[in-house]
């Protein structure tokens, strides 16, 4: 009973720094990778692995992990971001353990995702045979430099699981960065900008809107002139992006 009052009182008293940039006491970092790696390895065990070394799977996988992982997780050539240093627990670089031996392992991770990770469970997304394509990707990425990956990511069908993908604005990889797998400006994803807002005369008039927008930027102040801040679109659905000066 003491020690139960003795947990208790630690919780609700806030002595425990749950600050992310403030890591777990030894203790409570072991138990806590007990926990994970005994749970998901008891949950993955019956699952059955198929041919991983299909070379469409695996250009399946190379799309969608290019649009939907490489922030956090990273990819060759692409250097450690601001994502990837700031969470906590650290998630992996897999240019370097790829499937960390399970595809198994792997599959049950990315489909349910990890509690109080950041690692999201993507199957709510995604159905199964598009996460073994990121497990057969994974497999491979190790043994690929940043050519072979940039090759890779452009045969690919760029970021599409069969429904419910969305944009994945993953800047330190994607935008303004070398990988894609098109010519869309949101690199690693199949939908370019036209796709986004649609097609016909309503997405014409966006563009010529988009167009007009930048026309006034550049007329709109002289040289010598501080030059106005960026100015944030929203579209109908309610995303937005930012038109530079």
């Amino acid at each position: 009973m003491a020690g139960a009052a003795g947990i208790l009182g630690v919780a609700y008293f806030g002595v425990y720094n749950v600050g992310a940039d403030d890591p777990h006491l030894a203790p409570v970092h072991a138990f806590l990778t007990l926990v994970r790696e005994r749970s998901i390895a008891v949950r993955a065990r019956d699952l059955q692995v198929p041919n991983l070394e299909d070379e469409a799977l695996i250009r399946a996988g190379a799309g969608n992990y290019n649009a939907m992982c490489i922030g956090c997780h990273l990819a060759p050539g692409v250097a450690k971001t601001e994502l990837s240093q700031s969470l906590y627990p650290a998630p992996p670089d897999l240019t370097r353990v790829g499937v960390d031996g399970s595809p198994a392992n792997a599959f049950w991770i990315i489909k349910h995702g990890i509690k109080a990770t950041g690692m999201p469970a993507w199957g709510k997304s995604m159905e199964d045979p598009y996460i073994w394509g990121m497990v057969a990707f994974l497999q491979k990425l190790p043994s690929l430099d940043a050519e072979q990956y940039r090759t890779l990511v452009a045969s690919s069908g760029g970021h599409q699981h069969g429904g419910g993908e969305s944009e994945m604005h993953n800047h330190e990889g994607q935008h303004g960065g070398t990988v894609s797998s098109g010519d869309d400006h949101h690199g690693g994803m199949s939908t370019g900008h036209a796709d986004h807002h649609g097609a016909g005369p309503a997405a014409e008039e966006h563009h010529a809107s988009e167009k007009g927008h930048a026309t006034h930027h550049e007329t709109e102040y002289v040289q010598g002139e501080t030059p106005p801040a960026p100015r944030t679109h929203t579209h109908s659905d309610g995303s937005k992006h930012v038109h530079e000066p």
